[in-house]
């Protein structure tokens, strides 16, 4: 067998650091109890070892129950502001691993609902980055989730405003550029920021050239993940065999009889478990 892998995979740079801070906080914490506002990625076996070494995951709207001077962790997909200030109020250290790009999305935004311009976002409504981002944003503001909503909506009165479209980072590229055209023939006074991360591209690209070359496609990676499950998409409709899986344990028969299978995982994704894959798919025979 021969196992190809995606010229760009696994740990994005805001994950990586997200989980370094994640670490360095648990070493250095004083005693204090450190908390993760949701889980800081999706990825089981990476949460495992960080609750293993103290690390609590709580919901944004349990933050009740963190205790006064805690440490507290702002995972890379972002909070909204008000989050921030209740737990300023609570005397918590705030350890800040939202995603630079995700921090530019949310400046983004605030930035441009104080001039009272009317701002579009693109992407999953229950999607935690998605969340953070429409807390900085005003009145003038609308989200949607794909392109069916976009063709739908009625932005009558708009004609005065300017109005700016950006996106989730992790949104998908070619259903981005569908919205941004529906916006395009409907407004002339329409700007528009792609705020799609270059990793989301290039791993769809890399993913692309992969298909072209293999039998199959695994696509590593959280089950909750949605850069994962995006490219577990584009692997279903661009190879004759693909499969979403979380661990070596996932890997379907069918794939030990292939020729050539290609490997790739989402953003979330470390390499050990990358490789845990490869050796599984090696050794199967022994």
């Amino acid at each position: 067998m021969e196992i190809l892998f995606a010229n760009v995979m696994g740990f994005c740079f805001g994950v990586r650091r997200a989980v370094e801070l994640a670490q360095k906080s648990l070493n250095e914490n004083n005693g204090k109890k450190v908390y993760s506002l949701g889980p800081l990625i999706h990825n089981e076996k990476v949460l495992s070892a960080l609750k293993e070494k103290g690390l609590n995951i709580i919901e944004e709207n349990e933050i009740q129950k963190i205790e006064s001077e805690s440490v507290v962790i702002i995972r890379a997909h972002g909070v909204a502001p008000d989050i921030i200030r209740n737990l300023e109020e609570k005397n918590c250290v705030i350890v800040d691993a939202t995603c630079p790009r995700v921090k530019a999305s949310q400046k983004m935004v605030e930035r441009y609902s104080a001039e009272d311009d009317f701002v579009i976002l693109t992407g999953d409504k229950n999607h935690g980055e998605v969340i953070g981002i429409a807390g900085y944003a005003g009145k003038n503001f609308a989200l949607i989730q794909d392109l069916k909503e976009a063709m739908e909506i009625d932005f009558d009165g708009l004609s005065q405003k300017n109005i700016i479209l950006l996106s989730q980072t992790t949104f998908s590229p070619v259903e981005f550029e569908k919205i941004e055209n529906v916006f395009k023939n409907k407004f002339t006074n329409l700007a528009v920021m792609n705020t799609i991360c270059p990793a989301t591209n290039e791993r769809q690209n890399a993913l692309l050239e992969l298909c072209k070359k293999v039998d199959g496609v695994l696509v590593i990676g959280g089950k909750n993940s949605a850069n994962t499950k995006r490219l577990f998409q584009t692997a279903l409709k661009n190879c004759r065999a693909a499969a979403h899986i979380q661990s070596k344990n996932d890997i379907p028969a069918d794939f030990f009889k292939m020729e050539k299978v290609g490997i790739t995982a989402g953003a979330s994704t470390p390499d050990e478990i990358i490789m845990d894959v490869k050796n599984k798919l090696c050794n199967y025979d022994e």
